[in-house]
């Protein structure tokens, strides 16, 4: 991968590692930096706050997880370039770093790359803003991208919670809809939001209608939620991800589900929910800090512009 870089390209030590598939033994680096292994090993760490070791196996889990969430390259093949030996070790590594394995992490879109570090030095990847340079946001993924952060964000913070918790009336009085009542409790605006998606997915896709009312409590946990948005949200990216590349945001698609069908833009749609979805995750986070549980952030697109360096996420 061209141009590879740390986040921090004119500090000390960097140039050791921007090419992360050359081999790099300790005694190949101290001979680069005129340094015996001993000298080298003592600096490096003097400096860096980190062995070359635990830095390089950093930037390598880095780079996979920046190649799962922006190419398609297959996970074994990601997983032999970090320089695991097995699919099974690779995923146990990136587990233990992100919390989640590298396939539900690809499911779930783009999120965290960065890992903790004592130093501010972190994989960049090959194509990073840089200085000068004429680039394009993509607003899709920043604002699909950020509903599915703090989604996710929020379902594992309401799985620390208990049911009184989550079910205690919260005195809302703001509607959604003007025909619709307002969301009395955390887990209803949380389970609304995943609906939402699930609902959508279903118009689109021809697939099941989940259960809108009166669903089973197993279906309505944390957890089960959790595992509800992961699945719509892996189905919801991948439509409009095509919708967006092939610039279709205008082509309009008919909604047999509604009584009577309707006919929709994919952008009028996208948009919608978004906008409703911002709405809600404003009341969750305003709930989650009524009952004490604190979440960081505002809310907003750029804490997920700023994920990395967010403590909580």
């Amino acid at each position: 991968m061209p141009n590879e870089n740390v986040a921090k390209p004119n500090a000390s030590a960097a140039w050791f590692f921007l090419s992360l598939d050359q081999p790099a033994e300790v005694d190949d680096l101290a001979r680069h930096a005129f340094r015996s292994r001993t000298q080298f090993f003592r600096l490096f760490q003097a400096l860096i706050a980190e062995s070359p070791g635990a830095m390089r196996r950093r930037f390598l889990l880095e780079r996979a997880a920046f190649q799962l969430g922006r190419s398609r390259s297959p996970v074994t093949e990601i997983a032999f370039d970090a320089g695991y030996a097995s699919l099974e070790a690779f995923t146990r590594a990136f587990r233990r770093a992100y919390g989640v394995s590298p396939s539900l992490y690809r499911r779930t879109g783009t999120w965290r790359v960065h890992l903790p570090a004592p130093n501010e030095f972190h994989y960049c990847g090959p194509h990073v803003r840089t200085k000068g340079e004429n680039t394009n946001m993509d607003l899709f993924e920043l604002f699909a991208g950020t509903d599915t952060w703090y989604m996710r964000k929020m379902l594992e913070q309401a799985a620390q919670l208990t049911d009184e918790q989550l079910d205690r009336p919260q005195g809302f009085t703001a509607k959604v809809f003007a025909w619709d009542k307002p969301d009395e409790n955390l887990r209803e605006i949380l389970e609304r939001m995943v609906l939402t998606k699930e609902v959508w997915v279903a118009a689109l896709t021809n697939g099941p209608m989940p259960p809108v009312e009166n669903a089973a409590p197993e279906v309505r946990t944390a957890k089960a939620l959790l595992d509800r948005s992961c699945r719509a949200e892996a189905e919801f990216t991948r439509v409009f991800r095509d919708i967006r590349d092939r610039g279709a945001w205008d082509e309009t698609f008919v909604d047999a589900l509604c009584e009577p069908p309707e006919t929709f833009t994919f952008g009028g749609m996208f948009a919608h929910v978004i906008t409703f979805n911002t709405h809600r995750r404003m009341m969750a986070l305003d709930a989650f800090q009524r009952l004490g549980a604190l979440i960081a952030g505002v809310g907003c697109p750029m804490d997920y512009e700023r994920r990395d360096a967010v403590s909580n996420s």
